[in-house]
């Protein structure tokens, strides 16, 4: 009697009609799962080629533009999506939106911090603040901008950290990329040595710098003694370079500074230890 009800409860439930609805809305979905990925897939491609065509914006301001515009298209497609697939399950697009309108309202008003984000981002943006690949200062991080997107900044350090920063929060950026830097290197030699002499050799060793790495902008400039120290003169030499490139120059100086040194027999001090033996 029972496994008799239970059959009447499926074969009520269970018809012909319901699952062939159920099939045709899953066939549904999932043509619009496919077509929305294809959407997106056609979409980036016609937003890589437009920005790569672009030949009056720098390669920076392109990435940065590019990575925002996906954004968009990705939301955009998603929220589409979604509501074609909310219409298939049966639900009213009408009352859909009616309600995005009302939940939206509810969300701007407890969800603040998440708008002053996307407001922020769209000011650093269009002040073109700093663009993907400047390595930038931000709330006390630094590193390389890799990502910008319509709500938060992504940097990563010299260490390979990545930080993730609301757009929100950027009150105060330092950008290390925009302009000429400066690469200085104090060098020190010993007191006992002629300085006629070592300002030859490094003069002579600057042009030759100045002549190997296309990165100078401007120099190297030997400035002259900077200070005493206990048991050295440190002279200054100072470089203007392309971005990003002051800390390889610097090193650069170092390295050919020390070799010159070392083939004119000029001293560069170290600390020493003399130890006295008594009997």
């Amino acid at each position: 009697m029972k496994l008799e009800r239970f059959q009447n409860f499926l074969d009520g439930v269970i018809s012909i009609d319901t699952v062939l609805s159920f099939l045709n809305n899953s066939l549904r979905i999932i043509v619009i799962l496919i077509l929305a990925m294809y959407l997106l897939k056609l979409g980036y491609k016609l937003l890589e080629k437009f920005f790569a065509s672009q030949k009056y914006m720098n390669e920076r301001k392109q990435k940065t533009l590019l990575t925002i515009s996906k954004s968009f298209l990705k939301y955009g497609v998603y929220l589409f999506a979604g509501i074609m697939i909310l219409a298939e399950l049966g639900f009213s697009t009408t009352s859909l939106l009616a309600g995005a309108g009302v939940v939206g309202l509810a969300i701007g008003f407890g969800a603040q911090g998440i708008v002053r984000d996307v407001i922020t981002g769209f000011f650093i943006l269009f002040e073109d603040q700093y663009s993907v690949g400047d390595y930038v200062k931000i709330s006390g991080l630094s590193g390389v901008v890799t990502d910008i997107g319509i709500r938060v900044t992504k940097l990563r350090d010299f260490s390979g950290e990545v930080h993730i920063i609301p757009n929100g929060t950027v009150e105060k950026v330092t950008n290390l990329s925009l302009g000429q830097m400066r690469a200085m290197v104090d060098v020190p030699v010993a007191y006992e040595e002629n300085l006629n002499k070592v300002f030859r050799v490094l003069e002579e060793t600057m042009e030759r710098i100045k002549s190997e790495f296309q990165e100078i902008v401007e120099g190297p400039t030997i400035l002259g003694v900077s200070n005493f120290g206990d048991s050295e003169v440190n002279i200054r030499i100072v470089a203007q370079t392309a971005p990003m490139e002051q800390w390889k120059i610097e090193r650069i100086i170092r390295l050919y500074v020390k070799e010159a040194f070392e083939e004119n027999d000029i001293e560069i001090p170290y600390p020493r230890r003399v130890l006295i033996k008594k009997d």
